[in-house]
């Protein structure tokens, strides 16, 4: 089963004691489930994100989450509360070892749509550079497919 969706992310950025850095992002995607009771969501980073000709594969199953970016920044990201993982995530400009550690996943998405939020602390080369949180809101496109 494969539905267009709209997508409302919203992505914080808190680095030190600053204000946090706020983007907000309202999309069309796909919302497709597989058939180990997870989904899988896509959509096209735009210009807002500077990710512009970059597709963002989001994998939800129970108990992880998968982002996957192809495109002009290739990068993995696995997300475990309670867990660390390491990926490459790589730019026109290199290629960076990022670190993710997972404070929490918060997930409702079903068939009708949901809510998926992701509390998670960024490192680079080791080095702590901030915490994220992560909002999306997936709900079903009310317009007919053309």
């Amino acid at each position: 089963m494969a539905d267009n969706v709209i997508l409302s992310i919203k992505g914080s950025q808190y680095q030190g004691g600053e204000p946090p850095e706020e983007l907000e992002l309202v999309t069309p995607g796909r919302l497709v489930r597989d058939g180990q009771g997870g989904y899988t969501i896509s959509y096209e980073e735009s210009e807002l994100t500077g990710l512009e000709g970059t597709t963002t594969v989001v994998r939800i199953e129970p108990g992880k989450v998968t982002l996957l970016r192809a495109g002009s920044v290739n990068a993995q990201m696995v997300f475990e509360e309670g867990r660390r993982h390491l990926s490459m995530y790589e730019t026109p400009y290199g290629s960076l070892s990022v670190g993710i550690n997972t404070r929490r996943v918060k997930n409702t998405v079903g068939e009708g749509g949901g809510e998926l939020e992701i509390d998670y602390a960024v490192e680079i080369d080791n080095l702590l550079v901030g915490r994220n949180l992560f909002r999306m809101n997936v709900r079903r496109d009310p317009a007919p497919p053309q």
